[in-house]
């Protein structure tokens, strides 16, 4: 199965450390969204987006990039990195939007140095962890069964 994903990753590299997991021994095709504004996806039969969470949304350029550049009607799945909670509330009414199909998520916790964490030295100090990575490999080896 021919799979993309595209991916915002920055401050400890949270997001990066889960796409990169997923993509070793796959073959998948990882697409930097602030590296990258345009691609075409038409030829994946699933695309993955992953981010940080940010005020409770996706980065703003897989936000964008979503909305400028995924296809209709493909299979869709979501990856995120968080400090408190998860949430695809704002990615899902783009793939909504756009008639594509959620097959599934994965999140697990990230290390957090945001706002008042950075006082008290972070939250989620050494996740992703190798549990994490795993996991996330299980969550995408599933999709493409």
């Amino acid at each position: 199965m021919k799979t993309a994903i595209v991916y915002h990753s920055s401050h400890h590299g949270n997001t990066k450390k889960l796409v990169d997991a997923i993509a070793q021994g796959n073959d998948v095709t990882l697409i930097d969204a602030s590296a990258q504004g345009r691609a075409d996806l038409t030829g994946y039969d699933l695309i993955g987006f992953a981010s940080g969470i940010y005020g409770w949304k996706f980065h703003r350029d897989v936000l964008r990039f979503a909305e400028e550049n995924l296809p209709e009607g493909k299979k869709v799945f979501f990856l995120c990195t968080y400090g408190g909670r998860p949430s695809t509330k704002a990615i899902s009414e783009v793939v909504k939007a756009k008639s594509a199909v959620e097959v599934g998520q994965f999140g697990c916790q990230g290390y957090d140095t945001f706002g008042p964490f950075k006082l008290v030295g972070g939250i989620g100090k050494g996740h992703p962890d190798e549990t994490d990575l795993e996991n996330a490999r299980r969550f995408f080896q599933g999709l493409c069964r």
